[in-house]
């Protein structure tokens, strides 16, 4: 039997024994047949020969691999129409605000052994909204249940393409990669104006007597002003190697400290001025050519990040994807060479820093919370295959124990008709309910 407390989230946390395990901790090597204790949803004890506590639920994993839940630093489940594509700049929005914690991708992702994810506004704007880290805690309703307590703030913004077509096809700035930088610029201009108007208020309204009107509240322009004061990290969507160099330039001229560049295919050509800066990099191991800026891509891209020294993080940007994170670290074994704590790190503790966030999660630490995935097999082996993963001590899938219902096919027998299944990828998941725009372009354009 399970027991478990409930926080002022209504966030259930369990207890637990994992027995005889092989312990990946990423931090702290291999550790061969050795037991985790987690008592109220944290890691309370590693060692061997833990006796288990009465009603402590046990998990034997006797000849089984042992990891830090996986963290999927880019994302987009739990939300949809992921785009406030209305304007170039919409920091004033927030992916939280919309979280449906009934999405079926939830339940999915806990069967690939993910326990958290960063879900994302989209890759429409030069500067798109807030987005929220969640923890997979499939089976609660409560929208806030799913949030990740104490998470940092992060922001969305987005270089080439995707804003100038957007934006641009309708004659709107950016129309070109120079005018993102223009509109990013313009806008963090704004808000140090912005912040200067109410530090002059705030100091007026301290003198006996002032009776002044303060500045106009703007959510976009407060929100652009806890940027520019370390308040939020920008994730930035990015490709070419020119405009990652351009908006380290931007947020050098700013002061801005705190920026992880997303999918990053070019990274390689710039991972000194990366680690030069402290930005930190988040790569699809080897998915490039979907369109025109990223025919050009590496399988080391990766591994040549993480030897300059970078942060580095895997990331999926799909919801299938997601579910294979830890086959794709295990490429960059083959293309590039690093370690099993290298290579893990990618897809726990790095993208944990990237959010700010390892101080609870991304390794198998005491006082860190329980979110475990554990394996048949290495996860780094083409053979590896999750049979459960742990969040807050509570298990949220068991293979043994997968209900039908939750099957993307219930019947393995019945015939697929390919054609409505296509897997083809030909634009990023970040541009999710752009396509109208698109297509009312499309119709001005052929009257």
């Amino acid at each position: 039997m399970t027991t478990s407390i409930l926080t002022h989230a209504q966030t259930e946390r369990g207890n637990l024994l994992v027995k005889n395990g092989t312990l990946l901790t990423v931090t702290k090597g291999t550790l061969e047949t050795t037991d985790i204790l987690v008592k109220d949803g944290k890691i309370t004890q590693i060692g061997k020969n833990i006796a288990a506590p009465p009603d402590y639920k046990v998990i034997d994993a006797t000849g089984l691999f042992v990891m830090p839940g996986i963290i999927d630093p880019h994302s987009h489940i739990a939300i949809s129409t992921v785009n406030e594509a209305t304007s170039p700049v919409t920091a004033e929005v927030w992916t939280g605000d919309a979280i449906d914690p009934l999405d079926i991708d939830i339940y999915r992702a806990l069967g690939g052994g993910v326990t958290t994810i960063h879900a994302m506004h989209g890759s429409a704007n030069a500067i798109g909204g807030q987005n929220v880290v969640l923890k997979m805690r499939y089976g609660v309703t409560d929208p806030q249940g799913l949030k990740f307590e104490g998470a940092p703030r992060t922001i969305k913004f987005a270089l080439g393409e995707n804003p100038t077509r957007v934006h641009g096809a309708n004659n709107i700035v950016p129309r070109t990669r120079m005018g993102v930088e223009f509109v990013i610029r313009q806008a963090f201009s704004e808000a140090k104006e912005y912040m200067a108007a109410w530090d002059t208020y705030n100091k007026k309204k301290a003198a006996k007597g002032f009776r002044g009107a303060p500045p106009t509240y703007n959510l976009r322009l407060e929100t652009l002003a806890d940027v520019l004061r370390g308040n939020i990290t920008i994730h930035c969507h990015s490709y070419r190697a020119d405009e990652i160099n351009m908006l380290l330039n931007v947020c050098k001229d700013f002061g801005i400290k705190k920026i992880v560049f997303q999918h990053v295919n070019e990274g390689f050509k710039v991972a000194p001025e990366l680690a030069a800066f402290g930005a930190m990099a988040s790569v699809f191991s080897d998915w490039w050519a979907y369109k025109f800026e990223v025919y050009y891509s590496t399988s080391y891209n990766a591994a040549i990040l993480t030897r300059n020294g970078v942060v580095t993080s895997l990331n999926s940007d799909d919801p299938e994807q997601m579910r294979h994170l830890y086959h794709e670290a295990g490429k960059t074994q083959k293309y590039g060479g690093l370690s099993d704590d290298e290579a893990l790190a990618l897809i726990t503790l790095n993208p944990a820093k990237q959010l700010g966030i390892e101080n609870r999660v991304g390794s198998l630490e005491v006082g860190k919370d329980a979110d475990i995935a554990i394996f048949k097999n290495h996860p780094l082996s083409i053979y590896g295959i999750p049979l459960f993963t742990v969040v807050d001590g509570i298990v949220r899938f068991d293979r043994d124990k997968d209900p039908d219902d939750k099957r993307l096919f219930i019947d393995p027998t019945q015939t697929i008709d390919n054609a409505s299944f296509s897997a083809d990828r030909d634009q990023d998941a970040c541009m999710d309910g752009t396509e109208l725009l698109f297509e009312s372009t499309s119709s001005g354009l052929n009257k």
